[in-house]
């Protein structure tokens, strides 16, 4: 599933394309998404204009005159921006045609995207009002999440990716982060100390920042917007590393179960 750095980066590649264009069409093909895509949209998008493209979390959010789009990826999907004649290939559900005869094209293989439009401020949406801050926002610090982790019996991977806990930290960047930090993936929450939940914020927005940098992880569907994969795959120090020697102390990096997802940790350098 693409995850933060994937999102920023699809956000930051498709921004300059898209702000100060107007919407003239807007062509479903599949209306099946996460939720259907609403017809209703065919004729109420044409004529806006974009003012902005931000991003909260894994959320993508297309500022317009009258409302937003509120964008995200699933499982699988990626965003284009390609010529509005440009023929659509398997899985090509959707475009957005600009004014400029260019289109916003969303591929989503297994069809568990969201394209959904909201008068109200995005942020107040269902889908958003209850996520944490953002890696980079002030209050998200060591104080933060040893103060929010008070009582809590899951494991330290389960509370970071809680997206109440903190936006948009998936499972490859939580198991990245925590070996950063040293923290064993399985540690209770709440008998973390505020000391190593300082060490984890700011490893958090060390892995992210590199994984932006270097255009988010393609592990098997993530493009870009312009169909580049994403580099941080080769950066990656413990996920999907399992048997190989820990880049540290040589350990054989080790994997379990948590939350059902797969956790990957060194037996030796996190405890």
């Amino acid at each position: 599933m693409p995850e933060l750095p994937e999102v920023e980066t699809t956000r930051r590649g498709i921004e300059p394309h898209l702000v100060g264009r107007t919407i003239t069409r807007l062509v479903v093909r599949n209306f099946r998404l996460r939720w259907p895509v609403d017809r209703a949209l065919e004729r109420e998008l044409p004529g806006q204009t974009i003012r902005s493209v931000g991003r909260r979390g894994k959320y993508l959010l297309l500022e317009a005159d009258s409302g937003s789009l509120i964008l995200h990826l699933g499982m699988s999907g990626s965003l284009r921006i390609l010529p509005a004649d440009t023929p659509p290939k398997k899985h090509e559900h959707l475009d957005l045609v600009l004014s400029n005869a260019m289109s916003l094209r969303l591929r989503d293989p297994r069809r568990f995207g969201v394209f959904m439009w909201t008068k109200d401020p995005p942020l107040h949406h269902p889908l958003l009002k209850n996520l944490g801050p953002e890696p980079w926002d002030a209050r998200f610090d060591g104080s933060y999440l040893h103060q929010r982790a008070r009582g809590r019996s899951q494991s330290v991977k389960g509370f970071l990716m809680d997206s109440r806990t903190v936006a948009g930290v998936g499972n490859i960047y939580a198991n990245e982060a925590l070996f950063k930090a040293g923290i064993h993936p399985a540690s209770v929450a709440s008998r973390i100390s505020k000391e190593r939940y300082e060490r984890l914020a700011q490893a958090v927005r060390e892995v992210l920042e590199q994984a932006i940098q270097e255009g988010g992880t393609t592990l098997r569907d993530f493009v870009d917007n312009n169909g580049q994969p994403g580099y941080f795959f080769q950066s990656l120090k413990v996920y999907r590393r399992e048997g190989k020697p820990c880049i540290r102390c040589g350990k054989p990096i080790r994997t379990q179960r948590l939350s059902q997802r797969a956790s990957y940790y060194c037996p030796g350098c996190q405890r």
